[in-house]
């Protein structure tokens, strides 16, 4: 099985479960050694939680699966280019490789725009359109000093 044979699976996910009223057009596979992990999709509108996109749900799955957080190894593969959110989620978790279908671009133009969001990550804090402020940092990097003389400690 090819890429294309994934990606056929994660757009039938996409809309199959936004015709059941799961959420928004989005559905994910991951794939580890030509074997799918883990299916996921859009959950946002069904389970009331702004995190749950497909990309989210599949990653957490997989972890699941492979009872680990590490997805060294295998390839995210969604209908629909990861938002900053997702893209992060995917650097965390060590997914080896994205391959999307729509892009940004499309995704803006069915209304889900997250360039906001890209243009909010490139500003300084105090700049952000969500009012931020740092409190109790000498008091928070106590918490880091401990964890860094851990000797036991699993690292991610």
């Amino acid at each position: 099985m090819d890429a294309t044979f994934f990606m056929k699976k994660a757009i039938q996910l996409a809309t199959e479960h936004m015709k059941a009223g799961d959420g928004g057009p989005f559905g994910a596979v991951i794939v580890r050694d030509g074997e799918i992990i883990a299916e996921g999709w859009n959950r946002v509108s069904s389970s009331n939680d702004p995190t749950a996109h497909a990309e989210i749900d599949c990653i957490r799955k997989a972890c699941s699966v492979l009872n680990t957080f590490d997805l060294s190894g295998c390839e995210l593969i969604v209908n629909c280019e990861p938002c900053p959110m997702c893209l992060s989620a995917a650097y965390w978790a060590k997914i080896e490789r994205i391959t999307f279908a729509a892009d940004r671009n499309d995704a803006a133009a069915a209304g889900f725009n997250d360039a906001f969001v890209y243009e909010e990550l490139q500003k300084e804090v105090h700049d952000r359109a969500m009012p931020m402020q740092q409190l109790l940092r000498d008091e928070a990097l106590k918490t880091f000093e401990i964890w860094s003389t851990l000797e036991e400690k699993i690292r991610y």
